[in-house]
């Protein structure tokens, strides 16, 4: 578990663009059951979350067509979110940071932290609208 006041700055970087945090189980299920969009970040205390993954995401909202609900979980602090979260995006495997699209609770687009480190945040924002003008 990490600090409060060392992900405090972490987590602002998505709940102020509009992002909710969801720190139990219940708060994913209850978000996932949601109709709608929801895309729902792994956030992460690791570089590439930093410089490409929150950037990108919050970038992403930047768009006509974006998901109805905004939601974050954050690796290392909110185990059973998190747990909760990457139960919902199986068959893909636990990374971190990544970032899932649901619609209706089915899983849509799913971007993995193999496709988010080393990338431009620009260009997992453009992955990113490219799913919302699909699916929302």
């Amino acid at each position: 578990m990490y600090p409060p006041e060392l992900i405090k700055p972490m987590r602002e970087d998505l709940t102020k663009v509009g992002f909710s945090e969801l720190h139990t189980a219940a708060d994913v299920e209850t978000a996932l059951e949601k109709e709608g969009t929801t895309l729902v970040v792994v956030n992460s205390v690791c570089g590439c979350a930093a410089a490409n993954a929150r950037p990108g995401a919050a970038m992403s909202i930047q768009n006509d067509k974006k998901p109805d609900h905004l939601v974050t979980v954050f690796a290392g602090v909110d185990r059973e979110a998190v747990d909760a979260a990457r139960a919902n995006m199986v068959p893909f495997p636990p990374s971190s940071p990544s970032m899932a699209l649901f619609k209706n609770g089915e899983l849509v687009h799913m971007l993995e932290r193999h496709h988010i480190e080393g990338r431009p945040a620009q260009m997992i924002a453009e992955n990113l609208k490219g799913a919302y003008n699909e699916y929302c």
